[in-house]
C-alpha cells in the first residue's frame, strides 16, 4: 500500500501558509511511509520531539484497481471510495526544511501521521468534486472545505501521479487541505464529519 499526498492544492491555505495566493503549475505530490497510517480510532502521540503539529484535514480517496499512465477522462474508475483523513505535519519542522530546500518526507511522513476515517462508497455522492468535509476538536469545529475547491480535481491528481507511480488496489490518496490549520494538544478529542456523516473519531495523547 502506498499513501500520496497533494500539498498547497487549496488556494486559501496557500495563503494562510505563506500570504500569497500560490497556484502551483502542477500538482505538488509527496508521499508518506506505511507506518504513518493511523486507523480504527487508535489515539495519535504527540512526538515529543518534533515541535509543533498541525492537523490537515482532507478528502481521502481510496484506488480500487490498477493503473498506470491513466488518462485524466478514465480516472474516475479507478477509486470507489472516499473519507477524511488528517495529514499531521510538523509544522516547525516543515517550515525549516522549505526554506533550506530540502524535502519533506521528516515533516509528513512520521509515524502516525496519517490518520483516516471509514471509507464511503463514491455511489453516497452526486459528485466528488461537491463534498463538504470538516473537522470537530472538542465538539467545535475548526476547519471546514469543500472538495469543489480543490486547484487540482481527484482525477488530474490520478492522472498525473500515475505517470510515476503504478496504482495499486488499496493505495490511498489525501487530496490536500483547505484553509484553517492549526495545532493539536494533548487530550483533544477529533471528528472528522463527510457532508453531515461521522467517519473519523480519535483522541490524542
Amino acid at each position: 500500500m502506498k499513501i500520496f499526498a497533494v500539498g498547497m492544492n487549496y488556494i486559501q491555505h496557500n495563503k494562510e501558509l505563506d500570504g500569497t495566493l500560490y497556484k502551483p503549475e502542477e500538482p505538488v505530490i509527496f508521499t508518506k511511509a506505511d507506518s504513518a497510517l493511523l486507523k480504527d480510532s487508535k489515539p495519535f502521540f504527540l512526538p515529543d520531539e518534533l515541535g509543533r503539529i498541525d492537523y490537515e484535514t482532507e478528502l481521502v480517496v481510496r484506488i480500487c484497481r490498477l493503473g498506470k499512465s491513466i488518462p485524466q477522462r478514465f480516472a474516475h474508475r479507478y477509486y470507489d471510495a472516499v473519507t477524511v483523513g488528517i495529514d499531521f505535519t510538523a509544522r516547525d519542522l516543515q517550515n525549516r526544511l522549505r526554506a533550506e530546500g530540502k524535502p519533506w518526507d521528516l515533516c509528513k511522513g512520521f509515524d502516525g501521521s496519517a490518520a483516516i476515517g471509514e471509507w464511503v462508497s463514491i455511489e453516497k455522492f452526486r459528485d466528488i468534486q461537491a463534498i463538504h468535509f470538516r473537522l470537530d476538536i472538542n465538539g467545535n469545529t475548526v476547519q471546514e472545505g469543500c472538495s469543489s475547491d480543490m486547484l487540482f480535481k481527484v482525477d488530474e491528481i490520478i492522472a498525473y501521479i500515475s505517470q510515476w507511480f503504478t496504482l495499486k488496489t488499496g493505495d490511498i490518496l489525501y487530496t490536500g487541505t483547505p484553509a484553517g490549520v492549526g495545532p493539536v494538544h494533548i487530550d483533544d478529542h477529533l471528528t472528522g464529519w463527510l457532508e453531515d456523516r461521522k467517519v473519523l473519531e480519535f483522541n490524542v495523547k
